[in-house]
């Protein structure tokens, strides 16, 4: 997985997965907190970290943000 590419220097980060679920995880915690980075945009709740910004959303958006994962992981066929 190749991420944060920078011009002239190209990807800061490159990490080899050999477990499909090792990678599954991985790209389910950047997609989660990219997600919740973009809902606590400019408020106060982005300094509680991502923890904090996940605890401090409604019941409904959680389960909503955990229900993704098992539509991803079905999408994927990894069966957690």
């Amino acid at each position: 997985m190749l991420k944060y590419y920078n011009l002239p220097h190209g990807f800061e980060d490159a990490i080899t997965f050999t477990d499909s679920v090792e990678l599954f995880e991985d790209l389910w915690e950047e997609w989660l907190n990219t997600k919740l980075y973009l809902l606590a945009k400019g408020t106060p709740l982005l300094e509680k970290g991502y923890k904090g910004v996940f605890e401090g959303l409604p019941e409904e958006k959680q389960s909503e943000l955990i229900m993704r994962k098992a539509t991803f992981a079905k999408a994927a066929e990894i069966y957690l």
